[in-house]
């Protein structure tokens, strides 16, 4: 975030992202957002996410459906745990997908591989109540 300037917008953002640990579209945001009092267009939201994914504050989802989610995330490299009835996402590491990874790069002599994996299941809570996949 060397010089992105950190106007109200992007603050009331980061901080809506700092209270949940579910990925959000930029829609569901905004209504977050809306709902705490917070006077910010569609568009800005849009427009912030996208610089804050740009400047490695947020990790990015694109669900099967082709939409784009956020999440505030630790450092570092990880995978998530998403359930895909409520959202709830856990951070993972993978310490067997790292190594499969740099192992099938070797194999078919691949240098700088980069990757990303969800896992997407149920949660224990959604398991339980039996909510449908939505």
């Amino acid at each position: 975030m060397a010089d992105t300037r950190v106007t109200r917008q992007r603050r009331a953002i980061a901080d809506a992202l700092a209270d949940t640990d579910a990925f959000l579209s930029a829609g569901a945001l905004h209504a977050v957002l809306h709902q705490r009092g917070e006077r910010i267009g569609l568009a800005t939201v849009y427009r912030t996410l996208g610089r804050m994914a740009a400047d490695g504050e947020l990790d990015v989802l694109v669900g099967p459906d082709g939409e784009t989610a956020y999440r505030r995330c630790s450092q570092g490299h990880h995978h998530h745990l998403v359930c895909r009835v409520c959202g709830h996402t856990v951070e993972v590491s993978g310490t067997a997908v790292e190594d499969w990874t740099r192992r099938v790069a070797r194999e078919e002599g691949f240098v700088d591989v980069s990757h990303s994996l969800e896992l997407l299941g149920k949660c224990a809570d959604c398991a339980v109540s039996g909510t449908l996949d939505r």
